[in-house]
């Protein structure tokens, strides 16, 4: 990361595998994404192409989602359960947010390729706190990104998703955590994100698969049981609604 800048550049964001290799994707996606210092972005984007169905996608996310687990126990002893996971048809601009979640969570989102253009931002709001010397929660207490005061502060920490595309399968994951920095006690860091949807399309969809994960001790059983996930895997429903 540039001294300079808090954009990160095109390399340190997007992944386009020659090969599918799970584990070593979920490898990149974790060491990008669960990050407990500022020294990784926090999100990155998997790019999938578009040569895939929407079922095989989503069982791409649960696979990796366990091989992220497998990583996670290993590193830390702790295990990576489901709190959420939903389908959703999104076309509404956001602003800086958080998804509601515990201190130690982030996002897994599927993005289907679709005719509505859109643009994803990401704010390092913890980094933001860090050089403020507050921890995320008062940040965003003092700062509230919703308005301009505190928008205009996250400006500088601020990246555009440059590989964001409409056109394929991709992956978007984000730190979404609110854990306060600590070098004794690790824990991760999150972002906020925010979305600009240029043309939104009443006829067309924007299908977003949506899961949340977090960080639970070991023997946590995820909060969503067989059947619900099984039915994120399989369903046809879309909800309008949710945000991402």
């Amino acid at each position: 990361m540039n001294d300079d800048s808090f954009t990160w550049s095109r390399d340190a964001i997007c992944l386009d595998p020659s090969s599918w290799d799970l584990r070593s994707i979920a490898a990149d996606l974790y060491r990008r994404t669960c990050r407990v210092n500022f020294d990784m972005p926090g999100f990155c984007v998997l790019n999938l192409g578009r040569d895939i169905d929407s079922v095989t996608f989503r069982h791409v996310m649960v696979d990796l989602k366990r091989d992220m687990a497998a990583i996670h126990e290993a590193a830390t002893g702790n295990m990576l359960a489901y709190l959420s996971a939903a389908r959703f048809d999104q076309q509404e601009s956001t602003r800086p947010h958080l998804d509601g979640g515990p201190d130690e969570c982030f996002l897994m989102l599927g993005y289907e390729p679709c005719a509505i253009d859109s643009d994803i931002e990401i704010f390092d709001y913890a980094k933001c706190a860090f050089d403020h010397d507050l921890s995320p929660n008062e940040f965003m207490a003092r700062y509230n990104p919703m308005f301009k005061p505190g928008h205009d502060i996250l400006r500088p920490y601020a990246t555009r998703v440059p590989c964001f595309s409409n056109t394929d399968y991709q992956i978007l994951c984000i730190n979404n955590s609110c854990a306060p920095y600590s070098e004794s006690q690790p824990a991760w860091q999150g972002t906020l994100h925010a979305a600009t949807i240029t043309s939104p399309d009443e006829s067309a969809r924007r299908i977003i698969n949506s899961t949340m994960i977090v960080s639970v001790p070991a023997g946590t059983s995820d909060f969503i049981d067989d059947g619900q996930l099984n039915d994120f895997l399989t369903t046809s429903v879309v909800r309008r609604q949710g945000d991402g």
